[in-house]
């Protein structure tokens, strides 16, 4: 049997003002309001059936109570890809359209020519993400962040005003390298730079997490991106350094 549920009991026993737009209960039959609670239910349970389902895989996949992303910031990725677009676009102004007498050019015999400090950004170049990519392969330590006394800005600083800690590489001879010449070398350091733009403008991997020793000091790996492109650049200075000598050649 159809049951309705009538209002106007309840009217006789309180007294009100319909407002307006209102619908009194006897407009919805029992039935229907039974089926609504059964398709609300319904849905509530369906809710409830994914979540556990979801919180399963997370469990599963070892996600659940952790930070999902270690990814740089932003502000990290834009600092980082700077230094290193500016200190490759500086470099290439500084050795354009050099003549051979030019790039072979010495302040003094036991100085260094344009050419060997162009070979040797593009051998550094390789190296220091050589180093990068041995670290990144070993596990995470951050335990090891409280030996940092460095801030990001205090690297570049540091390597490109010559810091004793660091050291020249003046080991790094042209006799090392394995360039056809020194426009070979410029090829080399060109597309290695670039790749490593491409690299921390998207990169994943936990790069601050990441921390090596070197003369300098404790640093991360993002940290040794920033140091690679202010090696380079305290070199390029080093190219405008001998071009500015009043024997440097005219062409």
């Amino acid at each position: 049997m159809i049951i309705f549920l009538r209002v106007n009991l309840y009217n006789k026993i309180f007294s009100f003002e319909k407002p307006n737009g209102f619908v009194p209960f006897h407009a919805f039959p029992a039935p229907a309001i039974a089926s609504a609670l059964h398709s609300k239910k319904k849905i509530v349970m369906r809710r409830s059936k994914y979540g556990y389902l979801l919180l399963a895989l997370l469990v599963i996949t070892g996600l659940a109570g952790t930070v999902t992303s270690t990814s740089l910031t932003s502000k990290e990725r834009k600092f980082a890809a700077n230094q290193l677009k500016d200190t490759r676009g500086n470099l290439m102004k500084s050795v354009k359209d050099l003549s051979a007498a030019q790039f072979d050019f010495k302040v003094a015999p036991d100085k260094w020519s344009i050419k060997e400090c162009a070979v040797h950004i593009a051998v550094s170049e390789k190296r220091f993400w050589e180093a990068l990519n041995a670290a990144m392969k070993q596990p995470a330590n951050p335990e090891k962040r409280f030996e940092i006394k460095l801030t990001d800005e205090q690297v570049v600083l540091l390597v490109e005003e010559g810091s004793k800690r660091f050291g020249s590489g003046e080991s790094l001879h042209l006799k090392d390298a394995q360039f056809k010449n020194v426009k070979d070398a410029l090829e080399t350091f060109k597309a290695l730079r670039n790749e490593h733009i491409k690299y921390i403008k998207t990169t994943t991997e936990d790069l601050r997490n990441h921390v090596i020793q070197l003369p300098v000091g404790w640093i991360d790996c993002y940290q040794l991106c920033l140091l690679m492109a202010a090696y380079s650049n305290r070199h390029r200075e080093r190219i405008e350094n001998i071009k500015m000598d009043a024997n440097f050649p005219s062409q």
